[in-house]
């Protein structure tokens, strides 16, 4: 077996071990399990402090990057989870309003189901319009994120119903899912920014395509299509040779590089200091994150040696100095 095939494998072990419920719930009944894992979570998690999140956010707009920020959570399935998550991005677009040294409002992102999908349309689309119109009040553009392909339809559903009334609404879409080059025609239509993404999700062999060359060329033509519909749009992805064959090209040149924070500072600092290309760095901050890390891990299960050895140290990471 070769190394790539033992790769996918594990990647594809790790996003599923991500997606059990039963697994999700005991870390958030077991402090025991967050404080082992917590040292490993830090170096992707800006914080899991609200305040010290928008000052780091800070300092990096201060190095000459657009941020981002999320706060950690999905799959909300009762109405006081979902109040709860609403009621903090609420929170969160007055305070980025008042903070003194954020030079611009960094850029809001969630997922739908944190905010009432899965209980109701109506809610959903209740509670992102409390958010949107806040932050179009605060000057704060706010991006949809995807989710597992159950929920695809649903999320373009509501996007769809919310972007003729929201300018500063946006949409994340997954070039892993065989659906994508479909629907980008009506998401085009809506003149919303859009996020590129490769996908994190493991999805069944018949409705996406693994990572590899085939992904690759195919997140290529979709960021063509949409950097020549005169939007605003980023290509996100952490995958250096995708990035500097996307730097190297004339669809870079009208968008942003965005990457998620802790991962490959290095190659986002590169592009930036290079000052062709805005680049953005989107950050997670909250203490549910235990879907976020393994993700980070499953992207290059590599990883997991990093996060052995954080547990290990209990050392506080360094990766915001690489920045």
């Amino acid at each position: 077996m070769t190394d790539t095939n033992l790769s996918l494998m594990a990647t594809l072990a790790l996003k599923k071990l991500a997606a059990n419920k039963e697994y999700r719930d005991l870390f958030l009944a077991s402090d025991t399990l967050r404080d082992f894992l917590r040292p490993a979570a830090l170096r992707y998690i800006i914080s899991e402090d609200r305040g010290e999140m928008l000052d780091k956010l800070a300092a990096l707009q201060g190095k000459g990057y657009r941020t981002g920020v999320e706060y950690v959570g999905e799959e909300a399935t009762t109405v006081e989870e979902v109040s709860s998550a609403t009621d903090e991005y609420l929170t969160l677009i007055d305070l980025m309003a008042q903070h003194s040294t954020l030079f611009e409002p960094p850029q809001l992102g969630f997922d739908l189901s944190n905010v009432g999908m899965i209980i109701s349309r109506d809610l959903a689309i209740e509670n992102c319009s409390r958010i949107l119109k806040h932050a179009a009040d605060k000057d704060v553009g706010v991006i949809i994120s995807m989710e597992r392909s159950q929920w695809t339809d649903s999320i373009l559903d509501i996007f769809l119903e919310l972007s003729g009334h929201y300018p500063n609404l946006g949409i994340t879409l997954q070039a892993q899912l065989n659906r994508t080059p479909d629907d980008l025609d009506a998401v085009l239509k809506t003149g919303c920014k859009v996020r590129l993404v490769k996908g994190v999700y493991a999805e069944p062999a018949q409705i996406s395509l693994p990572r590899g060359v085939v992904l690759n060329e195919r997140y290529l033509g979709l960021l063509d299509r949409i950097s020549g519909a005169n939007i605003r749009y980023a290509f996100a992805t952490q995958d250096p040779l995708l990035v500097s064959e996307i730097i190297n090209s004339e669809i870079a040149t009208g968008g942003e590089l965005e990457m998620l924070h802790g991962v490959r500072p290095e190659l986002i600092k590169g592009v930036k200091d290079q000052g062709l290309i805005k680049t953005r760095v989107s950050a997670v901050y909250g203490t549910n994150w235990y879907l976020h890390l393994l993700h980070r891990i499953a992207e290059f299960p590599e990883n997991i040696f990093l996060a052995l050895d954080d547990t290990a140290a209990k050392r506080q990471s360094a990766s915001a100095s690489k920045y």
